[in-house]
This record gives C-alpha cells, structure tokens and sequence, in this order.
C-alpha cells in the first residue's frame, strides 16, 4: 500500500509536468508562427533597446570602486611584485631568465633523466620512457625554450592553486556556511568562459607571465575544493573514532587522521588541477603568454600548419605525460620499511636519480648539445610537413569530401538551422527551454532555465548568445551522431571497450586548442570548421559515458531478456538503454559543457557569436562587458547542467541504481 501511496503523487506530477511543458511548448509555436505570419509585435520577438539595462556600465562603474577606491588595484600590484619574482625564479631555473637563484638554464639532458626517474619510481619503465620520450622530443624538435616558459609557470601556478584549493576545501568541510556560499561560486566559475579569467588578470597583474600564472591558478581552483570536500566527507567514523581515542588533538587530527584518509580525493584534485592548469596556460597566449599557447597562436594565425602540428603533439605529449603520472601518484601506496632500514635501502630511487641527473649535468658542461640543442641542430619537419598536409589537401578525393561536407552541412543544415533559431521569437526560445527544463526535471528547474535565459536576454546579446546556443546543438548532435553507435558497438566486447576508453582518456588529455588543428587544416576558416573542432571535442564524454553505462546494467537484467527469447536489438533497446540511460544523460551533460567551453576557443577561427566578443574584450579594459558576455554563457550552460543531472538523478532513484 505504501509504494502505491508513493507512486500515485510521483504519476500525477509527471503528468502534471507534461502538461506544462506541452503548454509552453504550445506557446513558442504560437509565438514563433505569429512571428512568421508578421502579426508579431516587433518588440516580442526582440526586446527594445530602450529596456535593455546596462548591465555592463553598472558593472564597470562596481569594478572601478572596488579596484580604485578601495584599493584593490594597489594591493594586487603588491602581490603581484611578489609573483614576478616567483616567477623569475622558476623561469632562471628552466630556461635560463637572468634572475635569482641564478641556476639555470638545467640542460635538457638532466632534466629529462630526472622526469624519466620520478615516471619510473611512480609507475614503472613504461612511465619513464613516457617521460623520457616526451621530454626528448621536446628539445629535439627546438621547442625546449618555449616548453620551458610554459613549464615554469606551471611550477608556480599549480602549488598555488592546491594550496589555495585544499585550504578552502578544508573550510567548506569544516563549515557549513562556507560549504553554502561556496558552491553556488565553484558552479559560475566552471562553466564561465576562459576570455573571462583573462582580462581581470590583465587589469590587476599586467600582461604576460604574472596574469598568466593568475588566471591559470583561479580556474584550476574549482576542482581542488571539490575534490578535497568529498574526500574529507567520506572519511569513515571507524577512522575518525581510533583518531580520538588515540589522543590527538584538532590539529593532529586534520594532519594524522583526515588528511591521509582523503588521501585518494586529494591527489585526484590534483591530477585536475594540473590538467586545467595546462589547458589553461596554454591559452593565456591571448594575454601576453609566451611558450607552446604562444608558438601555436602564432603558427595558427599565419597557417604553417607543419609547424603547428609540431608544437601542437609537444602539447599534446606534456599533457599525456603530466596525466598518466598523476593519475600513478593517485594509485601508488606508500612504501613501509623496517624500523632502523638503512637511509639507502628507504632512498634507492632517489639517490640513483641524483646519481644520473650528475651524471648529464657533467656531461653537459662538456658536450653542449647534451645542454641546449641550438638553432639549426634540431630535427624539426615543419616546412616538410607543411608541403605534406597541402600535397594532403589537394588530393581530388579529399578536396570532394571537404567540399560536398562544407557545402551541404554549411548551406542545407547549418546555415538554415542558425537562421531558424534566430527568427524564434525571445519569449518562444525561452518558452522552449522552460519546455525542455520541466519535462526532463521539474517545475523548480524550469523556474531556473526561464530566470536564466530572461537575463540573457536583458543582457542585450541575445543574438549572438543564440548563435553560440546553435554552434552547441549542433555540435552535440553530430557528436551523438557519431559517438553513440561507436560507443554501443564497443561495449559489446571487452576487448574494444578497454581500447575505446583509453582513447577517449588520452584525446582527454589534450588541450582545447589542439582540436583546432583538423578542423583548420580540413575546412579553413569557416562555420563548419568551428562545429568540426567542438565535435571532436564532445564526442569523448558521449563515448566514456554509454560505455560505462552499459557497462554497469545488472547482468540479472540482460540474462532475464535472454531468457525470454529477446534478440540482440530488442535487449539493447529495452533493457540495456533505459537502465544505461542516467550514466549517458551525465556524458550528455559532459558533452554540452564542453561545448560551450570549445565553441570560446573557436572564436579564435572567426565567429559571430558571445566568443568573438568576449575575445574583442581582451583589446581593452571592458571589464563590464567581459563579465556580462561571461555570465551569458554561464547562465545557458548552467540551465542545461541543473536539468540534466536533476534528470539522471531522479532517473537513478526511480530505477534503484547507486
């Protein structure tokens, strides 16, 4: 009786649910075919610029208080004397900056042996030769300088942002008041733009290295406090009882007790934070940042896509080598020895990686390629490249694949598809995504989506929030196209789903800008190639997703549809999907999150949307409207996240999975 007593109110609110959204929905036809009749009244198809409020003067009038009659400018000038001398240090030591402590440049020998030694001690020979392999092709392709200068920011910005992130994780742990207002923040932050972090660096640390370090450090914050948050939730009583018991005191116990507990959590915020941190420095080239972003921005811009392709893999391998040995020192148990064992027998390692690293640096000062590999001595292939990918382009198949897609795709889906999107009246797309929010989540959710898309429209960019919207839905439907029938097929087999998710791991690791490289070199500079490059980008989270889903339906489930004479499609269809389906929703959401974050980047390619703003922005110190177009995407990216995990949430509940 009681499970009936449940079930009946849950029956009446999703039909009640249903009927609403079919109510909105009913709405933006009506408003939408008014509009097209040309009975509409202009100003509910776009609000008035009368009523628009200036969000972005209001703002910058806030922003100027702040940062001159409070002083705020004046301090962050003081800290930021600090950090350029951070900064100096770290850049001596790597590529020789003429600065304290005066060691550096370390040759490219040394600290190759000493990256191949700590891959070895974390995971084995193959993480060495990983990073042994990586390290050398850096330097022999005549990018040790450059990777350096990427290098020594991030060995200021990542100890930076754990510090900052397990101090402030500790006090959402510890306070609840803490926790509360810091989760709304950490939810804006991780779906704001990357152009937004960058200009107020640019206001308040100057332009270069130090906004570089500072915008790296602020947006791989985030995961930090998340990740250490829930590892100190999770600590079992059992754990926190012996800790009492034993005497110690608040202090010892966070330090002795917690801490080491939480361990697992916090080195996966970790191995978060240095991927972000990496994805990030390498866009601060926007600002003034030299290193690989830089070198990539500048062979991009002027298409020497050989030399971009070049930098491009050295990326790509640091990021590979950075992930796999984190995510090593996530998974590698401390080692215990014997009361009274010898300080060589506890150090092994240690001290035949001091031995090696001597050895190179000896052998450096007397073989000076073993310390800088000089103009002219390096391997590069860039120009040879170069000659390849045209030879590549000009080849009539692949100009006839690359035309008929960039024809048809730009004239009879994309163009047409943007264009209907903008003639939707504004209260109709917002009646659209009320429609979508409550017939996937609830009431409470389409309250959000319609209070966040009416401000993106007060915001006075509605067009070009709506251009951005379409590049995001159009990418994430090819993306779905593509990956999920990849996905479905993979999970049949053991054997191609483990290759499947160590692909989607590894095009994980690469940075944003490194999707532009196909899509540049296959389509130029148009509309299809912004959508190429967000749907490689996307279609990783849809395939990690359906794999595990499938992965995880109950084999009592799949053995009941044998049993009962089902065929292949019809278990896959009725058994498999509908229990994977709120572990693919979580992909779904992936997938549009990094869409929003990649449809930013392409506005480097040439884009008429909230990106190719947001980047005009970085001209000048339009801080308002930096912030404005920042939260216009975070307001639409946030509306699609509240309603798909309260979607997949309710959905695991009703079907009883963990």
């Amino acid at each position: 009786m009681a499970d009936i007593a449940t079930t009946l109110p849950n029956a009446r609110a999703a039909l009640k649910g249903s009927q609403l959204a079919l109510a909105f929905l009913a709405a933006a036809v009506v408003l939408t075919a008014s509009q097209y009749a040309g009975v509409l009244p202009e100003w509910l198809h776009r609000l008035p610029e009368a009523i628009i409020p200036n969000f972005a003067g209001w703002l910058d009038v806030i922003f100027n208080f702040v940062k001159d009659d409070l002083g705020l400018l004046t301090l962050t000038r003081f800290l930021t004397g600090g950090l350029e001398w951070l900064l100096d240090a770290s850049g001596n030591i790597f590529y020789g900056k003429r600065r304290w402590p005066n060691l550096g440049p370390i040759p490219w020998t040394a600290l190759t042996m000493a990256v191949a030694v700590i891959g070895y001690y974390l995971g084995g020979w193959k993480l060495a030769l990983l990073g042994g392999v990586t390290l050398t092709w850096t330097a022999l392709m005549g990018q040790w300088k450059i990777a350096m200068e990427t290098v020594s920011v991030l060995f200021v910005s990542v100890p930076l942002a754990f510090v900052i992130g397990l101090s402030l994780g500790i006090a959402a742990w510890k306070y609840a008041r803490v926790d509360a207002a810091i989760k709304p923040i950490l939810s804006v932050l991780q779906t704001l733009p990357f152009f937004t972090y960058l200009l107020p660096a640019v206001i308040f640390f100057k332009v270069g290295p130090t906004a570089g370090a500072v915008a790296t450090t602020v947006y791989a914050i985030p995961p930090m406090i998340l990740m250490t948050t829930l590892g100190l939730q999770k600590v079992s009583p059992e754990i926190v009882e012996a800790g009492k018991m034993s005497g110690c005191s608040r202090y010892q116990m966070l330090r002795h007790v917690y801490i080491p507990a939480a361990r697992t959590e916090i080195l996966v915020g970790v191995n978060q934070v240095i991927m972000l941190s990496l994805a990030m420095v390498v866009l601060t080239a926007f600002i003034g940042m030299p290193g690989l972003g830089a070198k990539l921005l500048q062979m991009l811009g002027s298409f020497k896509l050989g030399r971009s392709f070049e930098v491009g893999v050295t990326i790509v391998l640091l990021a590979i080598t950075l992930d796999r040995m984190s995510k090593a020192w996530v998974v590698k148990q401390p080692k215990h020895f014997e009361r009274g064992a010898p300080f060589w027998v506890r150090h092994k390692t240690f001290l035949v990686g001091a031995l090696l690293v001597s050895i190179c640096l000896i052998l450096a000062r007397f073989i000076p390629f073993l310390s800088e590999v000089g103009r002219g001595q390096d391997f590069s292939v860039g120009r040879p490249l170069d000659t390849i990918i045209r030879g590549f382009l000009d080849i009539e198949w692949v100009k006839a694949t690359t035309g008929f897609l960039r024809a048809f795709l730009n004239v009879q889906v994309l163009i047409p598809f943007r264009n209907f999107m903008l003639s939707i009246p504004t209260p109709a797309m917002i009646c659209l995504v009320a429609a979508f929010a409550v017939a996937l989540a609830g009431r409470k959710q389409a309250v959000y989506a319609v209070i966040f898309f009416s401000l993106v429209a007060l915001s006075g960019w509605w067009d070009r929030a709506i251009i951005t919207l379409y590049s995001v839905v159009s990418a994430v439907t090819i993306a779905a196209l593509i990956g999920l029938p990849l996905a479905i097929i993979a999970a049949r087999s053991d054997k191609w789903s483990r290759w499947m998710l160590l692909m989607c791991d590894t095009f994980q690791t690469f940075p944003s800008f490194v999707y532009l490289l196909p899509a540049i070199m296959l389509f130029g500079i148009t509309d299809i190639a912004v959508i190429f490059s967000i749907v490689i980008f996307a279609t990783v989270p849809l395939i990690r997703y359906t794999i595990e889903g499938l992965s995880t339906v109950p084999p009592e489930m799949t053995e009941a549809a044998d049993m009962s004479g089902a065929t292949r499609m019809q278990k896959l269809w009725n058994v498999e999907l509908p229990l994977a389906l709120p572990t693919m929703a979580i992909g779904f959401n992936q997938a549009i999150m990094f869409a929003f974050f990649m449809v930013i980047i392409a506005a480097f390619i040439g884009t008429q949307d909230l990106g190719q703003e947001l980047q005009r922005t970085l001209a000048g110190t339009d801080l308002g409207k930096n912030f404005v177009l920042g939260i216009c995407v975070s307001l639409m990216a946030l509306t699609f996240d509240l309603t798909i995990m309260k979607w997949s949430a309710d959905k695991k509940r009703a079907l009883g999975l963990p």
